[in-house]
């Protein structure tokens, strides 16, 4: 293992700046979610069930909105759909502070739907930047720097709130949203490359290529973030418990650093593995977990199914820009999104009832029986049907 994997996909032309440029206009996305959160509770002092429904507005139209701007890329390009989501971005987050709850709350839903597509369109464009011997190793450097994105946008929210409040906090995030999406309307990296773009690929049926394999995966992709968040919500459960809530950002930050050097090794090998190996690999490493006495150990315990996040999150990213046309990557990029959005969404309230009712010692358990089952349901469809290859290969496979 070296890093001459990584060399060569930054040698290629523009990938260090869409990496770069992806890394920070990551960072108000995810900030976004926490700034919601903590304008419900501390702004409005409406109690966290009224900011938990902000946030369920907000990933459902996440969800809805992901397909639908891949697919509005795939068909008018990029542009256009950066324009539109970065003016809508502009007037929720400048207006938001100023809402009563429900029009927020419905606010919320609708900027949800227009929100800038980065993970997707960033993904997008990797594929399009690398080879495609070295997407496996772009992917994870991606998801590589996701982590880092995750690590300072949270802490930047609740910094930013602590010193200004959640009502210019808010401000600041839709200028941040702003800036992310004017940077990449001046990169405006491609979503296809040079042989895609030469090669006029028309619009493709979504029955040619949304098959059972390719709902198997996304099935898989949505076990991942199921497990992760809820392994999360029961650390700090945990730590709650046991007194030591102090050491919250501390965990966190072991569980993301792992995750960073699981997917350094990673793609620096090389072959990759099945999504069903790694994200099983999570599930596995993570029932065991609530039998972990002591917060300090469980610490420790987290490090292995920690490894296995940013690879397992690049190897469903690959497999999806594997299984798709180069004329439907836009969308199928945005319902790998909504997967991994769905994941989050259905975790928190599955986990939080079984710490409730039966305490962390099941919730780690449950959580990781839940992603087997989706995993072991998954596996006959994985290899059902093989997908459409993209136009720009059966072009060049044409006799000469």
């Amino acid at each position: 293992m070296t890093v001459e994997p990584y060399r060569r996909v930054l040698a290629n032309p523009g990938v260090r700046l869409l990496l770069l440029v992806g890394l920070l206009a990551r960072i108000p996305v995810i900030a976004a979610g926490l700034t919601l959160t903590l304008q419900v509770v501390n702004g409005m002092d409406l109690g966290f069930l009224r900011a938990g429904l902000v946030g369920a507005a907000s990933t459902a139209g996440i969800a809805v909105g992901a397909p639908v701007a891949g697919r509005f890329v795939d068909r008018y390009g990029l542009r256009p759909v950066l324009a539109v989501t970065t003016v809508a971005q502009l007037a929720f987050w400048l207006s938001a502070a100023s809402l009563p709850y429900w029009p927020l709350a419905a606010a919320t839903f609708a900027a949800g739907v227009l929100m800038l597509p980065v993970f997707s369109v960033i993904r997008q464009c990797v594929a399009a930047a690398v080879p495609a011997e070295q997407r496996r190793t772009g992917f994870t450097l991606d998801s590589m720097l996701v982590e880092v994105s995750y690590m300072i946008g949270p802490a930047a929210a609740v910094s930013s709130t602590a010193a200004f409040g959640s009502g210019w906090t808010m401000v600041l995030v839709g200028l941040g949203l702003v800036g992310a999406g004017v940077a990449l309307l001046a990169v405006n990296p491609p979503t296809r490359t040079d042989e895609e773009r030469e090669v006029k690929s028309p619009a493709v049926s979504r029955r040619q290529w949304l098959t059972p394999a390719l709902l198997a995966l996304l099935g898989v992709t949505l076990a991942a973030t199921f497990v992760l968040t809820a392994a999360e919500l029961s650390v700090v459960a945990v730590l709650k418990a046991d007194d030591a809530t102090r050491w919250t950002g501390l965990v966190i930050g072991l569980i993301a650093l792992s995750s960073l050097v699981g997917g350094f090794v990673y793609g620096a090998l090389p072959r990759g593995f099945s999504p069903l190996v790694m994200v099983g690999g999570i599930a596995v490493l993570t029932v065991p977990l609530g039998l972990v006495g002591d917060w300090q150990w469980l610490c420790l315990a987290l490090i292995p199914s920690g490894l296995f996040c940013a690879p397992a999150l690049s190897a469903t990213v690959d497999a999806v820009s594997r299984r798709v046309p180069t004329a439907a990557r836009g969308e199928a990029m945005g319902l790998h999104g909504t997967a991994l959005t769905l994941g989050l969404a259905a975790s928190g309230p599955v986990t939080g009832l079984v710490i409730d009712h039966w305490g962390t010692d099941w919730s780690f358990a449950v959580a990781g029986v839940i992603s087997l089952l989706l995993i072991v349901l998954a596996t006959p469809f994985w290899r059902h049907g093989r997908p459409p290859r993209p136009a720009v290969e059966a072009a060049l496979s044409v006799p000469r």
